[in-house]
């Protein structure tokens, strides 16, 4: 029978999908059921119920500039836009408790009988930088992010430093995928569909109390790291410049390459400068971005 639904379904319109893993924004009362190689997305948005179906994804590629990387296909109509009729009415499912990996930010998720898993997970991915408050209307909105893997999770690798000969901290990492760096490539949309982000944000800082958006990075090619120091800046060109925004713990969270689920980094903020601690930050970064063009480190 699975296979039957995803023949039924294939090819059907996934209107505002921008990316593999984004479903919809502001959902609520999120439940997921599962056949075969086919997930039904049930919830409520803007007082309306929504019935998605998602299938085709699995897993990721690794890097390719030429070939796109793995996402679902999407009917956000419930069925009718392929079969003419309210398909998800009979869909059934037979997922398993979830026995995976801890995952950030879960709303649900199970483990479907051939052994893979699903998840569905919700963050506020677009913020403002610099910890300035939302001024757009696609600003703090919470993103419904679906995946489906076998196997480990993305890894992502994170340290904190001192930049600037010690004046400012900051933090650097990289984002690993079965041992291979995560990146884009310039070019294509195919070429491009591989970037990921390292959202960063500090919590209790200068610029407020609670978690704050200070920035957004791409991973780097070739080697899925990416850096970011706490300095005096502005969050956009016409925007006064805001102080420093190092705080009592920072957290970096990447989306999954391909559709695998998004994962998440926290640490405490450092105290004053230590040159002994700043040494061993520099051993890190270079086991993690030596040779890196964008970013140096601090010696």
């Amino acid at each position: 029978m699975a296979g039957l639904a995803a023949v039924a379904l294939a090819g059907a319109a996934s209107p505002g999908a921008s990316a593999s893993q984004l479903i919809d924004r502001n959902a609520s009362a999120v439940r997921l059921t599962v056949r075969g190689d086919v997930a039904l997305l049930t919830y409520r948005k803007n007082g309306h119920a929504r019935h998605v179906f998602a299938w085709g994804g699995l897993n990721a590629r690794d890097p390719n500039p030429v070939i796109p990387q793995t996402r679902f296909k999407l009917d956000y109509t419930g069925g009718p836009a392929r079969t003419g009729r309210q398909l998800w009415r009979s869909f059934h499912g037979a997922c398993r408790p979830y026995d995976g990996p801890a995952l950030d930010w879960l709303v649900t998720a199970c483990k479907a009988p051939d052994g893979s898993y699903w998840a569905l997970q919700s963050w506020q991915r677009v913020q403002p930088m610099r910890g300035w408050p939302a001024f757009r209307a696609d600003q703090m909105k919470r993103e419904l992010h679906l995946s489906h893997w076998t196997g480990p999770l993305a890894e992502l690798q994170v340290s904190p430093n001192w930049t600037y000969g010690g004046a400012w901290q900051g933090l650097f990492g990289r984002l690993l995928y079965r041992g291979q760096p995560v990146h884009g490539f310039k070019g294509s949309a195919a070429a491009s569909s591989y970037t990921r982000y390292f959202y960063i944000d500090t919590f209790d800082s200068a610029w407020g109390n609670g978690w704050k958006r200070a920035a957004g990075k791409s991973t780097h090619n070739p080697n899925g790291g990416f850096c970011f120091s706490f300095v005096p800046d502005k969050p956009y060109p016409d925007f006064p410049r805001r102080p420093p925004g190092n705080g009592k713990k920072h957290r970096v969270t990447a989306m999954g390459p391909g559709v695998t689920p998004d994962v998440e980094w926290q640490g405490a903020g450092l105290g004053p400068y230590n040159p002994v601690r700043d040494a061993a930050f520099n051993t890190r970064f270079d086991q993690l971005l030596s040779g890196d063009r964008i970013c140096a480190p601090e010696r």
